[in-house]
């Protein structure tokens, strides 16, 4: 499977838990099936550091490193994973008994309705209700590095 991953920088060897861990999916390397996600992401990340936008392409043995893992897929925006997002963006860490996370990203559209649930301006229903109506894109977080070293392969790099 091929992965993008959109950023101001060359990146062969990733490294888990080196970012940020109040993230969706933790302190992992971010990865994308969906090319456009993955250009929008360093678009915006080389206008805030004032870069050239670039994209790592990966090969990803899917179906072998999920076999190998602790895998947690998020099929859709729902009830486990609006809890899992708020958890994570609370610093409780629901991520840390995994090796791989799959799921939705808790993007620009998606977000004001997390964050009224979170401030109790709506309620769960009508939070779910609002996170319903929009398909879910697509985020890979590896936080276990032996599968990267074993399953993700760096392909090339081009600026965009």
């Amino acid at each position: 499977m091929i992965l993008y991953h959109g950023g101001t920088e060359l990146i062969r060897h990733p490294v888990c838990r080196i970012g940020r861990p109040n993230l969706d999916f933790g302190e992992g390397f971010y990865l994308t099936r969906m090319l456009d996600q993955a250009i929008n992401w360093a678009k915006r990340q080389a206008a805030n550091r004032q870069a050239n936008p670039v994209i790592n392409i990966y090969e990803f043995d899917y179906s072998a490193a999920i076999a190998k893992s602790r895998f947690k897929h998020f099929l859709k925006y729902d009830e486990e994973w609006l809890d899992f997002i708020l958890d994570s963006r609370q610093g409780i860490k629901p991520w840390a008994d995994f090796d791989i996370i799959e799921g939705g990203v808790a993007n620009d559209r998606v977000i004001d309705t997390i964050e009224l649930y979170s401030l109790g301006i709506i309620d769960k229903k009508t939070a779910l209700g609002r996170l319903a109506t929009h398909q879910p894109n697509n985020q890979i977080c590896i936080l276990n590095q032996d599968i990267v070293e074993m399953y993700l392969k760096f392909v090339k790099i081009y600026e965009i």
